[in-house]
């Protein structure tokens, strides 16, 4: 048995891991999924002051208030960012790191460092459009994604805070000595932005690099393969 921890990704919440939950539990383990401040559950906490940093601190607080142990920290999409910090700071609770098509930044970088420019824009422009300078409307869900899902989707993600994105993240171990595993989920969408990602998997020592026969949010589109897949990775 193994306890997962799961730091989720931009636009959504604790609330889009719903299918996961049971199938990791049916496979005899825990799951804790923090959401984070503004979003979510907590997306009546939303302000232009909330940034990487609070989100780190969101999920140390899990950690430590429940007093976990031997964690498998999970980090999907910008979750990877949250995942990074959380390493940093309490490495002695965890077992493994595992990014989930995530965003693996090194010190000093922001998530809107780690994106084509032409995105980083964009972003920044829908922001001042539409999020009233301080907010990112979300970004489309995977093709893939079905009417189902669409309608369960669609109306619980939130607008995220730009200053998230725009934090350079802060590490005391930039390298770490965690095992560290990445999943690479392989229907790309354009412009691959975590292909360079798992590229650096599988050229740098301590990682290990998986592929998954899935779009972007495989906890919502192929739950039963990345359940799985993430059974594996906790033995």
């Amino acid at each position: 048995m193994a306890t997962f921890l799961i730091a989720h990704g931009a636009w959504s919440a604790a609330w889009a891991w719903k299918k996961m939950r049971p199938l990791l539990q049916a496979r005899g383990h825990a799951v804790h999924i923090p959401t984070y401040t503004g979003l979510g559950a907590r997306a009546h906490l939303a302000s232009r002051d909330i940034g990487l940093s609070t989100h780190i601190a969101d999920v140390l607080g899990t950690l430590e208030f429940e007093d976990l142990r031997d964690v498998v920290l999970v980090g999907h999409s910008y979750g990877g960012m949250v995942a990074t910090g959380v390493a940093d700071r309490a490495r002695a609770r965890l077992r493994c790191v595992v990014y989930l098509d995530a965003f693996v930044p090194r010190d000093g970088q922001s998530l809107l460092d780690l994106l084509p420019a032409e995105m980083r824009e964009r972003m920044r422009e829908a922001a001042r459009t539409s999020g009233e300078g301080w907010r990112v409307p979300p970004n489309p869900v995977p093709p893939d994604t079905s009417e189902a899902d669409l309608a369960w989707l669609m109306p619980r993600r939130v607008m995220h805070p730009l200053r998230a994105f725009e934090d350079p993240i802060r590490l005391t171990h930039p390298e770490g000595d965690l095992p560290r595993a990445y999943i690479y989920c392989t229907r790309i969408a354009p412009g691959d932005v975590f292909g360079p990602f798992a590229d650096r998997a599988r050229r740098e020592p301590g990682w290990q690099c998986l592929d998954l026969d899935a779009s972007h949010s495989p906890n919502v589109t192929a739950p039963e393969a990345l359940a799985t897949l993430l059974d594996k990775l906790a033995d």
